[in-house]
């Protein structure tokens, strides 16, 4: 599966790259930095059971078989939008069975490519109540650290779905779960899910982002900052006590392994990396050596 994947992957990109796309302003490229390492091109991976990855090399994006329709996770930048399709395509499905598209959190390195692939696909997209206002605004929140970073991208002006932590949602033999994790945006969520292979049956995690980053002048030390760093508590609370056999990362060079990671105690390791990087954030601050 994983050698004919490769191939329908190679040639969609060939025919991606011989007849580029007419301008569409749902997919039209975000000047960002980091988009040439964030969307380095990954051919779909298999994870585990009918879980797959077909996203990039900085940007994971999940798809699930759930017999009576797929779940995709996450989206990526507007421009990458096409190719999460053309994946799709080369793992053996079709985009029109996506029935729901579920966000980790209303930026748009995650977000972005919500509205075309919502557009192209009549999936619902489903989101925290915070998370919904970003991706109906496609814009950060007034209170979200990196504010001062600027920038828009397309809003989702199809249906949303809010839901709250420890909801379910159910599509044919698969149930995925909503797990509020905010920190990094106050409207973050995580989701997991069991994926069998035979009677062998493990929790997939897919983790939003808990890196404590931020634009230059902003403090966690303030009073504007404290709910996050409550927030983050929550978040480690969660990951430390979360049931999780394989841990997929929003940005896989957090994930601490590769695109994944299915070593023990992964879910408390990346927990436990966040808890570093925001002690050394409060420590600069409080010294006033923090950008």
């Amino acid at each position: 599966m994983k050698m004919l994947a490769l191939a329908l992957w190679m040639t969609g990109t060939a025919n991606a790259a011989a007849a580029p796309a007419a301008d569409d302003p749902l997919t039209r490229p975000m000047a960002v930095e980091r988009a040439k390492e964030w969307l380095a091109p990954q051919p779909p991976e298999r994870i585990f059971g009918k879980t797959w990855l077909v996203g990039f090399g900085g940007l994971s994006v999940a798809l699930i078989d759930t017999v009576d329709g797929l779940v995709l996770i996450d989206g990526a930048l507007p421009q990458a939008a096409p190719a999460i399709l053309a994946n799709v395509r080369a793992a053996g499905f079709d985009p029109g069975d996506i029935k729901y598209i579920l966000s980790t959190e209303p930026h748009y390195d995650h977000a972005g490519g919500f509205a075309a692939l919502a557009r192209d696909t009549g999936a619902t997209v489903v989101a925290s109540a915070r998370g919904a206002e970003g991706l109906r605004a496609g814009a950060l929140a007034k209170d979200d650290p990196q504010l001062a970073y600027g920038g828009t991208w397309p809003a989702v002006t199809t249906r949303v779905r809010v839901v709250k932590d420890g909801d379910v949602l159910k599509l044919g033999d698969t149930e995925i779960t909503a797990h509020a994790t905010p920190g990094h945006t106050m409207g973050s969520m995580s989701w997991s899910w069991n994926a069998c292979e035979g009677k062998i049956c493990r929790q997939i995690v897919f983790a939003s982002s808990l890196n404590p980053v931020s634009a230059d002048g902003y403090r966690y030390t303030s009073a504007a900052g404290k709910p996050f760093v409550s927030g983050f508590a929550k978040s480690y609370k969660l990951m430390d006590a979360l049931k999780c056999d394989v841990l997929i990362s929003a940005h896989p060079d957090n994930a601490g392994e590769g695109r994944v990671n299915d070593k023990p105690g992964a879910c408390r390791a990346y927990a436990e990396r966040s808890r570093g990087l925001l002690a050394k954030r409060l420590a600069a601050e409080k010294a006033g050596t923090a950008k």
